[in-house]
């Protein structure tokens, strides 16, 4: 079970990780990028995650892939947090490294690899604890489909700590309960 829901967090962080870089480039490389995206990011940030949870399980039952849904709702959970900090870092790499790349024409995806990305190192980090820990905060939920598709029973939720947590609970099995907090 911890397997499983570490599992699940760290495919949907990559996969945040590895969209919230391009888009947060993409927002910041021109003031009327900054324009269109910055409100729409802000937008869509403001949505709660779980406005989307039964919309996403629908979708994902039609190819019988739950596992889908937890990570696509963990995922849009930890998006957010990533991207409004790399745009804050993105803004105040200093304009000297911006002036030295053009110097030494360090363009494209040099400029990305040896300019962008270790400036906003910092940030990456920081982003990513919040995402982890937004992650954590939302396992519960991602774990436990029953309450989201109709007609369904608990045997239908993903196997993990959330699940665990949540079967514990009912049952009163406090030792189990306390042992997978524990774990968590």
């Amino acid at each position: 079970a911890t397997s499983l829901t570490l599992y699940r967090l760290l495919l949907a962080y990559f996969v945040a990780l590895a969209v919230a870089i391009p888009l947060s480039i993409l927002a910041t490389s021109s003031s009327l990028a900054e324009k269109i995206f910055l409100p729409t990011f802000d937008i869509l940030e403001s949505i709660p995650i779980l406005a989307f949870f039964p919309i996403i399980i629908v979708f994902f039952i039609k190819f019988n892939f739950l596992n889908g849904a937890a990570i696509f709702i963990l995922f849009l959970s930890m998006l957010w947090n990533i991207v409004f900090t790399l745009i804050g870092g993105l803004k105040i790499i200093p304009r000297d490294i911006v002036y030295a790349a053009e110097v030494f024409k360090i363009k494209g995806f040099r400029y990305v690899n040896q300019v962008l990305l270790p400036a906003i190192f910092p940030e990456i980090i920081t982003g990513s604890i919040l995402a982890l820990a937004q992650g954590w905060n939302l396992i519960i939920v991602a774990e436990v489909m029953h309450v989201y598709i109709p007609k369904a029973t608990a045997d239908g939720d993903l196997l993990g700590l959330g699940s665990i947590l949540v079967k514990s609970a009912e049952s009163g099995q406090t030792d189990l309960f306390l042992f997978s907090l524990l774990v968590m």
